[in-house]
């Protein structure tokens, strides 16, 4: 099921696809008669659509958010990172299954990619109602480096992904929010509303299973993650910090504030 949602290309035909396969992952689950494990190798990169074109992030357009088009651009952005975090969520089941793990870590995953391609449609709903649609704009390509850089270290991609990438995203929403409530855009606020409150079981997940990997090897938790992020991580780590949320996910303040102060390497 994860390897045929990464291999879908069209955006839409994924999102449902990953619903689809939750549902049976679910239901399978309730009834006490869990779908097995298989053994399948993940594609190197997931199936993309032709449009958009994936630029290296420095040569995406910068659009103000102020204006229509800006607007456009930058849930045209969301939705692209959405779609790239569905692909995340079913590449960690399916590449990382030789790793032996409590079932309930197949559970917030595929949760997770349900989640993600609901983020998604409500994304390509508030661009076809602006006049635009997802591929109408560059995006960058640098969101799956991150799965290329930790496809063989599983506390690698928990670190780098849900709790450092997905994280980010609980301290930007907000004042995305703020840009579309100004623009008296309803139906884009719901959506990132909706984004924003679900994004912090995924950064909890996150959170979780890296503690639980830990633990399994008698680890300090935050010396591993600052370790793994300064190994795996290109980006920076930089305020501000929405410490509530992060503190909600299960991120306390001294996993990512001694992080801050470190410039990466160019």
């Amino acid at each position: 099921m994860a390897v045929e949602v990464l291999t879908t290309a069209d955006g839409r035909e994924k999102a449902a696809l990953s619903r689809a396969h939750a549902e049976r992952w679910r239901i399978a689950r309730e009834a006490s008669k869990p779908i097995p494990l298989g053994d399948v190798r993940p594609p190197d990169a997931p199936a993309r659509p032709a449009r958009p074109e994936l630029l290296s992030p420095r040569d995406v357009p910068r659009r103000r958010p102020g204006s229509p088009e800006g607007r456009i651009a930058l849930l045209h952005a969301i939705a692209h990172i959405e779609l790239n975090a569905v692909d995340l969520h079913w590449d960690i089941v399916a590449r990382f299954a030789h790793v032996p793990m409590p079932a309930g870590f197949y559970d917030d995953w595929v949760k997770a990619a349900a989640e993600e391609a609901k983020h998604f449609n409500l994304l390509c709903d508030c661009l076809e109602a602006m006049g635009s649609h997802y591929g109408a704009l560059p995006a960058h390509c640098g969101m799956w480096r991150a799965a290329e850089d930790t496809a063989g270290d599983l506390m690698g991609r928990l670190a780098v992904v849900p709790m450092v990438l997905e994280a980010r995203g609980l301290d930007v929403t907000p004042g995305m929010i703020g840009i579309f409530r100004k623009a008296g855009d309803s139906r884009a606020m719901a959506a990132l509303e909706t984004i924003y409150a679900e994004e912090v079981g995924h950064v909890a997940y996150g959170s979780k299973w890296f503690h639980f990997l830990c633990g399994r090897k008698d680890a300090d938790p935050k010396e591993v993650f600052h370790a793994l992020v300064r190994r795996y991580f290109k980006g920076a780590v930089k305020p501000p910090f929405n410490e509530e949320k992060r503190a909600e996910a299960g991120l306390p303040p001294d996993f990512y504030w001694p992080l801050s102060d470190e410039t990466p390497a160019r």
